[in-house]
């Protein structure tokens, strides 16, 4: 997915300077704390366009992805429905859906793979696995607010991959609760729920 602007603080900390009056939500970057309109899940559901939320703020999404963000997406997309027909396992693989993490924060990865049936609306529990496809606008944010949220909330594989450098970085929860890296390059196996576990290749 891409934004129009970026996010330069941590997860979980709150500084950004205030958004004015008549300004519609939109994240604003600041290095410093300020007073700011927190919105909620409630406030997310009535907004026009697309928008993530995290901790209360807002960031506004751009219509759609590049071509090779897309064909990357794509890909991913694929390779894990051809491993679940052929292994026969409960999962889904979702593209660009939100999920609500909490009252104040919803995000729409590009990929996510949970166990189980597709939901009704929303992803409302941690996935098993999330992908993201780095661009310019979202690299920074994909790197570390992202990484940060989805190691809290206990996704167990989180997979980035850099379609202009061709190549993937795959982290998997270790039992610190921490991010551990492992090698993206050839088959990996996947283990998304107690009986499934999958053999994909990323592609490096």
């Amino acid at each position: 997915m891409t934004y129009d602007t970026s996010v330069h603080f941590r997860y979980g900390e709150s500084s950004a300077p205030p958004i004015g009056e008549h300004q519609q939500p939109g994240i604003i970057v600041s290095t410093a704390p300020r007073y700011l309109p927190r919105y909620t899940v409630a406030d997310h559901a009535s907004w026009e366009g697309d928008w993530e939320l995290l901790d209360g703020v807002a960031l506004a999404m751009t219509p759609s992805p590049f071509g090779r963000h897309a064909e990357r997406l794509s890909r991913l997309a694929a390779a894990f429905w051809n491993a679940i027909d052929a292994s026969g396992c409960h999962a889904t693989v979702l593209a660009e859906i939100d999920w609500i993490v909490a009252n104040d924060t919803v995000v729409r990865p590009d990929l996510v793979v949970a166990c189980g049936p597709a939901p009704q609306r929303h992803v409302e529990q941690p996935p098993a696995f999330v992908a993201e496809v780095l661009s310019a606008a979202t690299r920074t944010r994909d790197l570390t607010v992202k990484r940060d949220l989805y190691e809290a909330h206990g996704v167990r594989w989180y997979l980035i991959s850099d379609p202009d450098e061709g190549r993937s970085s795959l982290l998997r929860l270790g039992t610190t609760g921490r991010y551990e890296a492992l090698p993206a390059a050839g088959p990996q196996e996947i283990a998304l729920c107690p009986t499934c576990t999958l053999s994909i290749d990323f592609g490096g």
